[in-house]
């Protein structure tokens, strides 16, 4: 099942969500103040394999720091 994310329209609340494909645009209760106000967002996708970025992300760089310089990805 996809996990799909979520921001409530009445307390603005972002959290995610396993649903099936059919009911991902579907109207479900906010976790934070129980409001049936809520609206799918576009997520974004990122994949590694083997330390490498292969899909998404910023362009270069590493998550850690942001497409920049440093140690812990070796650009």
């Amino acid at each position: 099942m996809p996990l799909y994310e979520y921001r409530c329209k009445d307390c603005g609340y972002h959290f995610d969500a396993l649903r099936p494909m059919k009911d991902a645009d579907n109207p479900i209760t906010c976790k934070q103040c129980a409001g049936d106000h809520t609206e799918r967002q576009i997520s974004v996708f990122f994949a590694q394999s083997g330390g490498k970025v292969v899909a998404g992300g910023n362009g270069g760089g590493c998550a850690g720091c942001a497409g920049g310089s440093c140690a812990s990805c070796g650009h």
